[in-house]
This record gives C-alpha cells, sequence and structure tokens, in this order.
C-alpha cells in the first residue's frame, strides 16, 4: 500500500504533466490525455501512462520519443509550479488498459446480441 504523501505527489503529477504537455508545440502531444502516474523509489522515478488509442502502432514509438525529447521541459514545468527542490524522472508507457477494456465491452455487446437473436 502506498503512502498517503506518495499518492499526493501521483496526484499532483497527473495535474501537472497534462498542463506542461499544453504549453509544448508539437500536436501529437500537447494534448495527449494522461491516464496515470505510478512513482516509485519516493518522488524519483515516475511511469506515466497515456492514452495512445488516438495513434496506430506504428506511431507510438514517435510519441514516447516526442514525450522523452519534452522531458526536461516537463520536469522544469513541474518544478517551477510545486517548488520541489528535485523532480522525478519521467517515463512514458501507452496505456492499453483502455484497448482491453473497450474490446471486452465489444465481446459483451456481441454475446448479447447472439441471446437475442436466439
Amino acid at each position: 500500500m502506498k503512502s498517503i504523501n506518495l499518492q499526493r505527489t501521483e496526484s499532483l503529477l497527473m495535474e501537472l504533466i497534462p498542463e506542461a504537455l499544453s504549453t509544448l508545440n508539437d500536436d501529437r502531444i500537447c494534448s495527449l490525455p494522461i491516464t496515470g502516474v505510478n512513482c516509485k523509489n519516493g518522488k524519483y522515478d515516475a511511469t506515466v501512462y497515456f492514452d495512445g488509442s488516438d495513434f496506430s502502432e506504428k506511431e507510438i514509438p514517435g510519441i514516447i520519443s516526442a514525450l522523452t525529447k519534452a522531458n526536461g521541459r516537463i520536469k522544469s514545468y513541474v518544478l517551477s509550479a510545486t517548488g520541489w527542490y528535485k523532480c522525478p524522472v519521467f517515463k512514458f508507457v501507452n496505456d492499453k488498459s483502455l484497448e482491453s477494456s473497450n474490446s471486452i465491452d465489444e465481446l459483451f455487446r456481441q454475446i448479447e446480441q447472439q441471446k437475442s437473436k436466439s
């Protein structure tokens, strides 16, 4: 179970990272939905999950690369907004849980249609 301070940090990062992204000039990532932040080792490492469902599988590595290049600007934004001494190192990961959730919903719809036909 995570400490309250760590949960607060994750919650704050969930707000600040999209704000930081919105200040960037890259159209691919400036409005990218952030679905979660998972901090490890205190505030030293953070995995940032984004919804890449609007992009093809071939585009995702480019999105991750753009996010990695913007890492310094995101950190600067977070540091200025929070007054922290140190900002976590961000690792960006495509959140596929939304896709699997949608496919499960689709399966339920198909089952329901088959039941109603018989």
